[in-house]
């Protein structure tokens, strides 16, 4: 049903008027935060964290490491090297496939968050389309959305990703990682997901492959589904 799973970035800068929208309006009451403990530190409360009927859980999908948001330097390097190793088709798409394989926890926190979720729910990170549209593409896929619109989905930050780009380089926990990654790395490409999709196929039985061997069974698949669907 629309409204029951909403994607975002950063969330540092809502206005009052948008605090209402998700509360009042969307009835949101689960906000599911990927970003890493070092971002969340470095940014702190945000103005959610201030709404008691709120409950926000942090799921990272960053190896509890440093103190590395998604692009700084130290992790960013490790993470190249690791994708080249892991999939060299697609840089982006192979970043992705290790939020599976390094935090498989965390993804499965994230979903059952949603599951759990009295009411609507909003799933984050710093940009909304990296970390936030991998755990966002598989709810939908076990929510019985069409790969087609799954990816178109992940595509439409596309849409607002200057607008978004501008908010992270004027926070001083994002600004110079940004500008440390190539401009196109930015821009969700469809050809991305894709590819991450295709892969997770390839390699894992597929969303649902991937999700049997991590004990997220039938019982569970069919609690979000219906979460979703109403």
């Amino acid at each position: 049903m629309p409204g029951r799973l909403l994607r975002a970035d950063n969330l540092q800068d809502l206005s009052s008027a948008d605090v209402t929208r998700l509360v009042d309006d969307l009835e949101v009451r689960t906000i599911i935060d990927l970003r890493s403990p070092a971002e969340v530190t470095a940014e702190g409360p945000g103005p959610l964290t201030r709404i008691p009927q709120l409950v926000h859980r942090h799921h990272s999908l960053l190896p509890e490491a440093g103190h590395a948001t998604d692009a700084s330097a130290d992790a960013l390097l490790v993470r190249q090297r690791r994708a080249a190793e892991r999939y060299p088709g697609d840089r982006m798409s192979s970043f992705y496939l290790g939020y599976l394989e390094d935090r498989p926890d965390s993804v499965l926190a994230a979903l059952r968050s949603i599951t759990n979720s009295p009411g609507s729910a909003v799933v984050h990170c710093a940009a909304g389309k990296d970390r936030t549209g991998v755990v966002v593409a598989l709810a939908l896929t076990i929510a019985g959305v069409s790969r087609e619109t799954v990816i178109d989905e992940y595509a439409v930050t596309g849409e607002r990703i200057e607008a978004i780009m501008a908010r992270l380089r004027a926070s001083p926990t994002y600004a110079e990682d940004v500008d440390r990654r190539p401009a196109s790395d930015h821009k969700p490409q469809p050809e991305t997901m894709a590819a991450f999709l295709t892969q997770l196929d390839e390699r894992h039985g597929g969303v649902f492959g991937w999700l049997d061997t991590h004990n997220f069974g039938e019982p569970e698949i069919e609690k979000l589904r219906s979460r979703l669907r109403g």
